[in-house]
């Protein structure tokens, strides 16, 4: 495991494969946060407060249950309900900060470590633009030796009008180092049908790297859901079906790993 906390300054890129092929990319950064450190960096950084209002800043009720509890003991209550037990690991959360006391995370990842360092389990914290929020926590089993997992589910969250429910994810990435990346592919019963891509690299955490991140990412969080919205009103001008139905769906699924 590199390191604790971090910066990582990258991109996604969104690919729709049909009924008409789309394809959004943007340049974004997150940050990734030892649940353990959050404190830590609000006494040490100038840019960047926990639960308070700065350029950049982190609130817990913007996760979880968003009650505002302990984020720790959420997650390991969620991993023990699929049997995972960390034993007092690390947990880091990859997510996008407020800016300027504004944020929206159309997903966040915890990557979940046991007491030896391993990657144990991965918490996939999923939230639509509708305001509605759900969990994918998947086990990490032995890999094929490259040092990626690949874990699948089954969605159980309606985050788009232009999406069915009846779709499985499929999850492929590492533990961050270096860098960072993760894919989530999207399948219905034809198969694949869209692919998220994110990927990163590390920066130091401190001011001089959140000031440049200011500066090559104006009003970040506020660009990803205008651009949320565009990219949909552009899938409706070329013909997409809309999906409106919708029904209620667990706090969170289990899947498969690997």
């Amino acid at each position: 495991m590199t390191g604790a906390s971090a910066l990582y300054a990258g991109g996604v890129v969104h690919q729709r494969l049909r009924p008409r092929r789309h394809r959004l990319e943007q340049r974004v950064f997150w940050l990734l946060l030892d649940l353990s450190g959050v404190d830590g960096l609000d006494r040490r950084l100038k840019l960047f407060s926990r639960n308070r209002w700065n350029l950049f800043s982190f609130f817990d009720s913007d996760h979880g249950d968003g009650s505002g509890r302990p984020l720790r003991a959420q997650v390991e209550a969620r991993l023990a309900a699929i049997g995972v037990e960390l034993g007092g690991g690390a947990i880091r959360l990859l997510t996008m900060p407020r800016v300027l006391g504004y944020v929206f995370n159309p997903i966040s990842v915890y990557y979940c470590h046991a007491a030896d360092g391993r990657l144990a389990a991965i918490s996939y914290e999923v939230t639509s633009t509708f305001g509605e929020r759900r969990w994918y926590d998947l086990a990490v089993e032995a890999g094929d030796g490259d040092g990626l997992f690949r874990q699948t589910c089954a969605k159980t969250l309606y985050v788009s009008p232009f999406m069915e429910m009846e779709m499985r994810y499929r999850f492929r990435g590492g533990a961050p180092g270096d860098r960072v990346g993760l894919t989530v592919g999207c399948d219905d019963a034809r198969g694949p049908l869209l692919t998220a891509s994110l990927w990163g690299e590390r920066r130091p955490l401190a001011d001089g790297a959140l000031a440049r991140a200011a500066i090559a990412y104006p009003l970040m969080t506020l660009k990803v859901v205008a651009a949320i919205h565009w990219e949909a009103f552009l899938l409706w001008l070329k013909g997409v079906p809309v999906t409106l139905a919708r029904r209620p769906a667990p706090a969170s699924a289990r899947g498969a790993a690997s």
